[in-house]
Protein backbone atom coordinates (compact mmCIF):
# COMPACT_ATOMS: atom_id res chain seq x y z
CA UNK A 1 0.00 0.00 0.00
CA UNK A 2 1.02 3.35 -0.65
CA UNK A 3 -0.09 6.11 1.83
CA UNK A 4 -0.56 9.61 0.88
CA UNK A 5 -0.19 12.56 3.48
CA UNK A 6 -1.73 15.57 2.86
CA UNK A 7 -1.86 17.98 6.31
CA UNK A 8 -3.48 20.79 4.91
CA UNK A 9 -5.80 19.01 2.54
CA UNK A 10 -7.84 21.40 0.27
CA UNK A 11 -11.90 21.85 -1.85
CA UNK A 12 -9.96 22.85 -5.24
CA UNK A 13 -12.01 24.80 -7.47
CA UNK A 14 -11.25 24.93 -11.56
CA UNK A 15 -12.18 28.15 -13.46
CA UNK A 16 -12.08 27.65 -17.20
CA UNK A 17 -11.62 31.08 -19.01
CA UNK A 18 -11.07 32.03 -22.62
CA UNK A 19 -7.92 34.39 -21.61
CA UNK A 20 -6.97 35.82 -17.94
CA UNK A 21 -6.97 39.18 -18.09
CA UNK A 22 -5.48 41.49 -14.61
CA UNK A 23 -7.40 44.12 -14.22
CA UNK A 24 -10.69 42.86 -16.20
CA UNK A 25 -14.16 40.79 -15.36
CA UNK A 26 -14.00 37.19 -16.92
CA UNK A 27 -17.32 35.26 -17.89
CA UNK A 28 -16.33 31.36 -16.72
CA UNK A 29 -16.61 28.97 -19.37
CA UNK A 30 -16.31 25.94 -16.55
CA UNK A 31 -16.30 25.29 -13.09
CA UNK A 32 -14.75 22.13 -11.34
CA UNK A 33 -14.70 21.26 -7.30
CA UNK A 34 -13.05 18.05 -6.00
CA UNK A 35 -10.97 17.42 -3.21
CA UNK A 36 -7.59 18.14 -3.34
CA UNK A 37 -4.15 18.52 -1.74
CA UNK A 38 -0.94 17.57 -3.04
CA UNK A 39 -1.17 13.98 -1.45
CA UNK A 40 -4.57 13.71 -2.58
CA UNK A 41 -3.77 14.07 -6.37
CA UNK A 42 -1.23 11.64 -5.72
CA UNK A 43 -3.67 8.81 -4.49
CA UNK A 44 -6.04 9.97 -7.57
CA UNK A 45 -3.04 9.36 -10.20
CA UNK A 46 -2.23 6.06 -8.26
CA UNK A 47 -5.70 4.67 -8.33
CA UNK A 48 -6.16 5.67 -11.96
CA UNK A 49 -2.63 3.28 -12.89
CA UNK A 50 -4.39 0.46 -10.74
CA UNK A 51 -1.84 0.86 -7.46
CA UNK A 52 -4.09 0.75 -4.12
CA UNK A 53 -3.21 4.15 -1.98
CA UNK A 54 -4.81 5.46 1.21
CA UNK A 55 -5.72 9.16 1.88
CA UNK A 56 -4.42 11.09 5.51
CA UNK A 57 -4.08 13.90 6.67
CA UNK A 58 -6.52 16.75 8.13
CA UNK A 59 -10.34 18.25 7.37
CA UNK A 60 -12.55 20.09 9.01
CA UNK A 61 -15.76 21.85 8.92
CA UNK A 62 -18.34 22.15 6.32
CA UNK A 63 -15.02 22.28 3.66
CA UNK A 64 -13.58 19.55 5.58
CA UNK A 65 -17.17 17.27 4.79
CA UNK A 66 -16.98 18.01 1.35
CA UNK A 67 -13.50 16.90 0.89
CA UNK A 68 -14.69 13.54 2.26
CA UNK A 69 -17.72 13.47 0.36
CA UNK A 70 -15.31 13.68 -2.20
CA UNK A 71 -12.95 11.05 -1.61
CA UNK A 72 -16.01 8.63 -1.26
CA UNK A 73 -16.90 9.36 -4.71
CA UNK A 74 -13.85 8.87 -6.04
CA UNK A 75 -13.38 5.21 -4.13
CA UNK A 76 -10.50 6.92 -2.51
CA UNK A 77 -9.83 5.24 0.59
CA UNK A 78 -10.24 8.64 3.14
CA UNK A 79 -8.03 8.34 6.60
CA UNK A 80 -8.00 11.85 7.20
CA UNK A 81 -8.35 13.16 10.88
CA UNK A 82 -11.15 15.40 11.44
CA UNK A 83 -10.56 19.07 12.87
CA UNK A 84 -12.87 21.35 14.85
CA UNK A 85 -11.34 24.42 12.00
CA UNK A 86 -12.20 24.89 8.45
CA UNK A 87 -10.11 23.22 5.62
CA UNK A 88 -8.79 25.72 2.84
CA UNK A 89 -10.17 25.77 -0.47
CA UNK A 90 -8.21 26.86 -3.56
CA UNK A 91 -9.12 28.47 -6.48
CA UNK A 92 -6.82 27.83 -9.73
CA UNK A 93 -7.92 29.67 -13.02
CA UNK A 94 -7.30 28.61 -16.21
CA UNK A 95 -6.89 30.42 -19.57
CA UNK A 96 -7.34 28.69 -22.82
CA UNK A 97 -5.44 31.22 -25.12
CA UNK A 98 -2.13 29.93 -23.44
CA UNK A 99 -2.62 27.20 -21.13
CA UNK A 100 -1.35 28.97 -17.85
CA UNK A 101 -2.67 28.37 -14.88
CA UNK A 102 -3.08 30.79 -12.12
CA UNK A 103 -3.73 29.76 -8.64
CA UNK A 104 -4.97 31.09 -5.16
CA UNK A 105 -4.21 29.15 -2.23
CA UNK A 106 -5.81 29.71 1.39
CA UNK A 107 -3.47 29.28 4.72
CA UNK A 108 -5.27 26.42 6.04
CA UNK A 109 -7.17 25.81 9.56
CA UNK A 110 -4.94 25.55 12.32
CA UNK A 111 -4.15 22.51 13.93
CA UNK A 112 -3.30 22.68 17.76
CA UNK A 113 -0.83 20.42 19.48
CA UNK A 114 -3.94 18.15 20.47
CA UNK A 115 -4.55 17.75 17.06
CA UNK A 116 -1.38 16.74 15.62
CA UNK A 117 -1.11 14.24 18.33
CA UNK A 118 -4.27 12.98 17.46
CA UNK A 119 -2.84 12.37 13.71
CA UNK A 120 0.54 10.97 14.66
CA UNK A 121 -1.14 8.07 16.48
CA UNK A 122 -3.29 7.56 12.84
CA UNK A 123 -0.18 7.97 10.94
CA UNK A 124 1.79 5.21 12.79
CA UNK A 125 -1.30 3.14 12.66
CA UNK A 126 -1.12 3.25 8.95
CA UNK A 127 2.42 3.63 8.67
CA UNK A 128 2.97 -0.21 9.47
CA UNK A 129 0.74 -1.60 6.40
CA UNK A 130 2.22 0.89 4.46
CA UNK A 131 5.58 0.21 1.60
CA UNK A 132 5.82 3.86 0.38
CA UNK A 133 4.48 7.09 1.90
CA UNK A 134 4.35 10.55 0.23
CA UNK A 135 4.54 13.66 2.42
CA UNK A 136 3.87 16.38 0.01
CA UNK A 137 2.37 19.80 0.33
CA UNK A 138 2.55 23.35 2.55
CA UNK A 139 2.03 22.97 6.21
CA UNK A 140 -1.37 24.35 7.88
CA UNK A 141 -0.54 26.78 10.58
CA UNK A 142 0.12 25.17 14.06
CA UNK A 143 1.93 22.29 12.90
CA UNK A 144 5.54 22.12 13.63
CA UNK A 145 8.29 22.97 11.02
CA UNK A 146 9.63 19.85 11.41
CA UNK A 147 6.47 17.54 10.91
CA UNK A 148 7.95 16.18 7.64
CA UNK A 149 10.76 15.20 9.48
CA UNK A 150 9.12 13.73 12.35
CA UNK A 151 6.83 11.36 9.92
CA UNK A 152 10.11 10.42 7.95
CA UNK A 153 11.17 8.99 11.20
CA UNK A 154 7.92 7.39 11.94
CA UNK A 155 7.76 5.73 8.74
CA UNK A 156 11.33 4.26 8.56
CA UNK A 157 10.46 2.72 12.08
CA UNK A 158 7.82 0.82 10.08
CA UNK A 159 10.01 -0.10 7.45
CA UNK A 160 8.40 2.30 4.96
CA UNK A 161 9.85 4.20 2.14
CA UNK A 162 9.23 7.89 2.09
CA UNK A 163 8.65 10.92 -0.36
CA UNK A 164 9.07 14.66 0.91
CA UNK A 165 7.44 16.65 -2.04
CA UNK A 166 7.97 20.36 -0.04
CA UNK A 167 10.00 23.66 0.04
CA UNK A 168 11.78 25.44 2.47
CA UNK A 169 12.05 24.94 6.02
CA UNK A 170 9.74 22.05 6.17
CA UNK A 171 12.05 20.35 3.05
CA UNK A 172 15.25 21.72 4.76
CA UNK A 173 14.47 20.02 8.30
CA UNK A 174 12.86 16.82 6.72
CA UNK A 175 16.45 15.63 4.66
CA UNK A 176 17.90 15.52 8.24
CA UNK A 177 15.99 12.33 8.87
CA UNK A 178 16.98 10.92 5.38
CA UNK A 179 13.92 10.53 3.34
CA UNK A 180 14.63 8.57 0.34
CA UNK A 181 13.37 10.67 -2.24
CA UNK A 182 12.46 14.49 -2.03
CA UNK A 183 11.00 16.20 -5.03
CA UNK A 184 10.83 20.00 -5.46
CA UNK A 185 10.55 21.85 -8.57
CA UNK A 186 12.89 23.72 -10.09
CA UNK A 187 11.61 27.17 -8.12
CA UNK A 188 11.31 25.20 -4.97
CA UNK A 189 14.59 23.97 -4.81
CA UNK A 190 16.36 27.30 -5.66
CA UNK A 191 14.15 29.02 -2.79
CA UNK A 192 15.27 26.13 -0.59
CA UNK A 193 19.02 25.76 -1.14
CA UNK A 194 19.58 29.57 -2.36
CA UNK A 195 21.65 27.58 -5.61
CA UNK A 196 19.95 28.97 -8.87
CA UNK A 197 21.77 25.68 -10.75
CA UNK A 198 19.12 22.91 -10.32
CA UNK A 199 22.15 20.35 -10.48
CA UNK A 200 24.03 22.50 -7.26
CA UNK A 201 21.15 22.96 -5.07
CA UNK A 202 19.91 18.96 -5.63
CA UNK A 203 23.85 18.31 -4.44
CA UNK A 204 23.02 19.97 -1.40
CA UNK A 205 20.17 18.30 -0.16
CA UNK A 206 22.18 15.45 -0.96
CA UNK A 207 24.94 16.60 1.42
CA UNK A 208 22.58 17.38 4.11
CA UNK A 209 20.97 13.92 4.04
CA UNK A 210 18.70 13.13 1.16
CA UNK A 211 18.94 9.94 -0.11
CA UNK A 212 17.87 11.06 -4.06
CA UNK A 213 16.60 14.59 -5.10
CA UNK A 214 14.49 14.39 -8.37
CA UNK A 215 13.78 18.15 -9.53
CA UNK A 216 11.15 18.64 -12.07
CA UNK A 217 12.00 21.51 -14.33
CA UNK A 218 9.02 21.66 -16.11
CA UNK A 219 8.92 21.75 -20.15
CA UNK A 220 12.67 20.53 -19.52
CA UNK A 221 11.76 17.96 -17.76
CA UNK A 222 13.80 15.74 -14.71
CA UNK A 223 16.88 15.70 -12.82
CA UNK A 224 17.63 12.75 -10.53
CA UNK A 225 20.80 13.18 -8.39
CA UNK A 226 21.10 10.20 -6.14
CA UNK A 227 23.74 7.64 -4.43
CA UNK A 228 23.20 5.42 -7.52
CA UNK A 229 24.61 8.71 -9.95
CA UNK A 230 22.67 11.58 -11.45
CA UNK A 231 20.18 11.67 -15.03
CA UNK A 232 18.51 14.21 -16.85
CA UNK A 233 15.43 13.22 -18.98
CA UNK A 234 13.34 15.14 -21.29
CA UNK A 235 10.06 15.07 -22.78
CA UNK A 236 9.25 14.05 -26.08
CA UNK A 237 7.46 17.20 -26.81
CA UNK A 238 6.22 20.76 -25.36
CA UNK A 239 2.34 20.39 -24.13
CA UNK A 240 0.03 23.28 -23.02
CA UNK A 241 -2.83 22.67 -20.37
CA UNK A 242 -2.82 23.08 -16.88
CA UNK A 243 0.41 22.45 -15.03
CA UNK A 244 -0.75 22.16 -11.39
CA UNK A 245 -0.88 18.59 -11.14
CA UNK A 246 2.25 17.42 -13.35
CA UNK A 247 4.35 17.44 -10.20
CA UNK A 248 1.84 15.28 -8.29
CA UNK A 249 1.78 13.10 -11.32
CA UNK A 250 5.19 12.77 -11.05
CA UNK A 251 5.44 12.19 -7.43
CA UNK A 252 3.23 9.09 -8.18
CA UNK A 253 5.17 7.62 -10.77
CA UNK A 254 8.20 7.88 -8.21
CA UNK A 255 6.22 6.36 -5.51
CA UNK A 256 5.69 3.12 -8.01
CA UNK A 257 9.11 2.94 -9.09
CA UNK A 258 10.60 3.04 -5.13
CA UNK A 259 8.21 0.31 -3.95
CA UNK A 260 9.20 -1.77 -7.10
CA UNK A 261 12.62 -1.14 -7.38
CA UNK A 262 12.89 0.25 -10.40
CA UNK A 263 16.15 1.72 -11.62
CA UNK A 264 16.26 5.48 -11.95
CA UNK A 265 16.02 5.45 -15.39
CA UNK A 266 13.07 3.38 -15.95
CA UNK A 267 11.65 5.56 -13.35
CA UNK A 268 12.01 8.72 -14.80
CA UNK A 269 10.68 7.79 -17.64
CA UNK A 270 7.42 6.99 -16.54
CA UNK A 271 7.70 9.78 -14.43
CA UNK A 272 8.38 12.45 -17.11
CA UNK A 273 5.41 10.91 -19.72
CA UNK A 274 3.21 11.04 -16.70
CA UNK A 275 3.78 14.43 -16.04
CA UNK A 276 3.02 15.51 -19.55
CA UNK A 277 0.02 13.67 -19.83
CA UNK A 278 -1.22 15.35 -16.57
CA UNK A 279 -0.81 18.96 -17.84
CA UNK A 280 -3.11 17.74 -20.87
CA UNK A 281 -5.54 16.84 -18.14
CA UNK A 282 -7.83 19.75 -17.49
CA UNK A 283 -7.80 18.79 -13.22
CA UNK A 284 -5.43 17.91 -11.25
CA UNK A 285 -4.82 14.65 -10.07
CA UNK A 286 -6.01 13.18 -13.71
CA UNK A 287 -3.72 12.52 -16.87
CA UNK A 288 -4.11 11.36 -20.53
CA UNK A 289 -3.37 7.66 -20.47
CA UNK A 290 -3.06 7.88 -24.56
CA UNK A 291 -0.74 10.40 -23.99
CA UNK A 292 1.09 9.26 -21.66
CA UNK A 293 1.44 5.89 -23.25
CA UNK A 294 2.72 7.44 -26.30
CA UNK A 295 5.21 9.80 -24.81
CA UNK A 296 6.64 6.94 -22.68
CA UNK A 297 8.72 5.65 -25.95
CA UNK A 298 9.47 9.42 -26.77
CA UNK A 299 11.56 10.29 -23.53
CA UNK A 300 14.79 10.73 -23.70
CA UNK A 301 17.20 9.96 -20.76
CA UNK A 302 20.83 10.71 -20.12
CA UNK A 303 23.81 10.02 -17.49
CA UNK A 304 25.59 13.02 -16.01
CA UNK A 305 29.23 12.80 -15.42
CA UNK A 306 30.56 13.76 -11.87
CA UNK A 307 27.09 14.34 -10.55
CA UNK A 308 25.77 12.27 -7.57
CA UNK A 309 27.03 8.84 -6.30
Amino acid sequence: MILTVTLNAALDTTYDVDRLVPHASHRVREVRHRAGGKGVNVARVLQALGHPAVVTGFAGGPTGGAIHDDLARADLVDALVDLPGESRRTVTVVSAADGDATVFNEPGPHVDAEDWHRFLSRFATLARDAAVVVLSGSLPPGVPADAYAELTRLAAEHGARTIVDAEGEPLRLAVRSRPDVVKPNADELRRTTGRPEPEAGAALLRDAGARAVVASLGAEGMLVVSDQGAWRASPPERVAGNPTGAGDACVAALAVGLRDGLDWPATLREAVALSAAAVLHPAAGGFDDQARRRFLSGVEVRGLDGVGA
